[in-house]
């Protein structure tokens, strides 16, 4: 990443970039490493307050004119699947899951690249070669479990998703799957069954990423019932996707000072003290 000088200990912003959901917005983050004795803790602590990992850093976005990409997050006890999400699950009902240490594959390259070509062909990890992809996968210094899903009667690797066990969820770091398999639903499907992962555990969360207002590319999430977004330094139920339009606008965001001010650490002092 490219930054600027540290605005607070250990905390960094990157420099202005196009934004890849919003045609002419600029986008910015706050991030910060993930390294040490306490790194399942930092990251525990700031997955609550709408960070997500890549690999070993910690990062929020943190855009000067806009607060439109939202971290999202599903109440499993909330959660109630709609008739589209059964038909879902039973058409994938022959999938096998299987979760494992950290680790890339080739076959989970072969199945990634295709994902790429087929829906992300100009984004950017279009270029990952095999080394980048395996720093994905395996630079992790806490809990992550690789979970894929084969299919049953060929035992062919169709889906496959990086997950970080956090202390009350799973957090959904990446997921790609097989791009020819169009009315199977997979994205779906990998993240029913990532409900079903954190019901098994007693987890309370599931963590999907950022949700963005208007964006086509992520309006496939505020599909799940039981879905929370995390605006103003709280996390708030969706009811209606249109009510967090209004925060694409330039006037909503904190200051990056107040932002980094607001985030807690993970015994629960705030980063830098508010004045008065």
């Amino acid at each position: 990443m490219r930054h600027t000088l540290p605005i607070a200990p250990q905390f960094y912003v990157t420099a202005p970039q196009p934004c890849p959901y919003l045609e002419g917005r600029m986008e910015r983050k706050l991030f910060t490493a993930l390294q040490g004795d306490g790194a399942q803790r930092l990251n525990d602590s700031l997955s609550k307050q709408g960070f997500r990992r890549s690999q070993n850093v910690l990062y929020r976005p943190s855009c000067a004119d806009c607060a439109a990409c939202l971290s999202a997050r599903i109440n499993v006890a909330e959660f109630t699947p709609s008739k589209s999400q059964r038909k879902t699950a039973r058409r994938n009902a022959g999938l096998t899951r299987r979760a494992t240490s950290p680790w890339a594959t080739e076959e989970q390259y072969t199945l990634f690249r295709r994902y790429l070509e087929s829906r992300h062909a100009t984004g950017g990890m279009a270029d990952m070669d095999t080394f980048e992809f395996a720093a994905m996968i395996e630079e992790t210094p806490i809990r992550t479990r690789v979970v894929e899903y084969t299919d049953g009667a060929s035992g062919d690797l169709v889906a496959v998703c990086l997950t970080d066990i956090l202390d009350d969820g799973v957090s959904m770091v990446y997921s790609f799957y097989e791009p020819e398999m169009t009315t199977a639903s997979l994205g779906t499907y990998v993240i029913l069954d990532h409900i079903e992962i954190a019901r098994e555990n007693d987890l309370p969360y599931v963590y999907l990423g950022y949700w963005v207002p208007g964006s086509e590319k992520m309006g496939y999430k505020a599909g799940f019932s039981g879905l929370e977004v995390y605006v103003g330094n709280t996390w708030q139920k969706m009811r209606d996707p249109e009510e967090f339009s209004a925060h694409a606008h330039p006037l909503v965001n904190d200051p990056i000072a107040e932002q980094v001010a607001n985030i807690s650490l993970p015994d629960g002092r705030p980063l830098r003290p508010k004045t008065v």
